[in-house]
């Protein structure tokens, strides 16, 4: 099936390549993100692929609707830029790749955490400049401390694993409790509750309703002082302006994202020739305890497998006419 793939990189051809020898598919592959203007570079297309920062609001299906694009194959997990009651409204099947190794994003997690803990990044940079002095990388034990791990579905529940076997009392909140978190001892509780009790606080939710902002003011306020906080699910779990504010105040002492919400008009990109004209953004790299990954805790060769794989399975299951296993209900 001819598929056309959008925000397209090096390493998504050299992935898809490999993989589409057990499929055949005709693949062709842009740089450009799919916006209203990129939409036209659809040819014969049925089928198109995009990532996390491609748009997919409704004059964007409407348009690639009416070239004769009948699949959108998203080679990601979320799907929130998708406008789905339009999708739904214009026939069009939309899938995701709802799983592709969790383990990736949860030891991507486990860096952050003791890259800051232990001010890797500023070591290295230290010993590179022959500075081999000891004075402001003091670090902590883990072990004894208390995480809190928001969200505990396939990558936040290896992350609780993962913090208890270094020896720390984990606590977690998720709607709907991880069995395998329970049977070996991760105590459930209330947000609150969590807020209070972590010294080291990591966020795996999806960007919902009530996640937008969860990580704000009043939900600050409740932490410890010098709190650690890592997010490495979506940007707009945290309220910026009150990390900010929190950095400053030195409410939180540690701050690692993989994420961010306007992260659309920079990761993914080189721009170290351009003056980056995102103020909040540039204000969160001027701090010593931020560290900053630009959407990367997916990238392994295993993950970028995992995707390639299950994309390419349901362009081949649409092109037989089945249902796609991994399809959005719009029910």
């Amino acid at each position: 099936m001819k598929t056309l793939f959008f925000s397209a990189r090096p390493y998504d051809e050299r992935s898809f390549a490999a993989v589409n020898g057990r499929f055949g598919h005709e693949l062709r592959f842009v740089g450009p993100r799919l916006s209203v203007a990129t939409a036209d570079l659809v040819r014969d297309e049925r089928a198109i692929c995009v990532f996390v920062n491609d748009a997919l609001d409704k004059p964007v299906l409407t348009r690639l609707s009416a070239t004769g694009v009948r699949l959108i194959a998203l080679r990601c997990a979320g799907y929130d830029n998708v406008d789905v009651a339009a999708a739904a409204e214009l026939g069009l099947t939309v899938v995701r790749v709802p799983a592709y190794s969790p383990h990736a994003v949860a030891e991507h997690t486990l860096c952050l955490i003791l890259a800051l803990n232990r001010k890797i990044h500023r070591a290295y940079s230290r010993v590179r400049d022959g500075n081999f002095a000891l004075d402001g990388l003091l670090g902590f034990d883990l072990a004894g401390r208390t995480a809190g791990v928001v969200g505990t579905g396939n990558i936040g529940s290896i992350v609780a694993r993962i913090l208890q076997a270094f020896g720390m009392q984990v606590l977690a909140h998720d709607p709907v409790p991880d069995a395998e978190c329970r049977r070996v001892g991760i105590r459930y509780v209330d947000r609150a509750e969590l807020f209070a009790a972590a010294d080291v606080l990591s966020l795996h939710c999806p960007a919902t309703r009530d996640t937008y902002n969860m990580i704000d003011a009043a939900a600050l306020s409740q932490m410890k002082d010098n709190v650690m906080l890592i997010n490495t699910s979506r940007g707009a779990v945290l309220d910026t302006g009150a990390i900010i504010r929190a950095l400053k105040d030195k409410k939180i002492g540690y701050l690692g994202m993989d994420v961010y919400e306007e992260e659309s008009e920079l990761f993914f990109e080189d721009m170290s020739g351009e003056i980056i004209q995102d103020d909040v953004f540039e204000r969160l790299l001027t701090f010593p305890n931020v560290l900053v990954t630009a959407h990367q805790g997916f990238f392994t060769a295993d993950a970028l497998a995992d995707i390639a794989g299950t994309t390419l399975q349901s362009i081949t299951d649409f092109e037989q006419g089945k249902q796609p296993v991994h399809a959005l209900s719009f029910e």
